[in-house]
């Protein structure tokens, strides 16, 4: 069988742990989860082309690497 593969710092049970979160979640906590992002002035929202989100994905990887 294949191994899985996880981001740096990533494991199988971290993975469950947001999945959990998420799966159980209710529709008031998400909203509440959601504007909370966005009133979250340490982190900015863009819209990009589909096409550019592989090479903004890539630049992004190496500024965190």
């Amino acid at each position: 069988m294949k191994q899985s593969r996880f981001p740096k710092g990533w494991d199988e049970d971290r993975v469950k742990r947001v999945l959990d979160h998420y799966e159980n979640q209710s529709e008031d906590e998400a909203v509440a989860e959601d504007e909370a992002a966005w009133e979250d002035t340490s982190q900015t929202f863009i819209e990009v082309p589909n096409e550019l989100v592989p090479a903004v994905r890539e630049l992004l990887a190496k500024k965190v690497a």
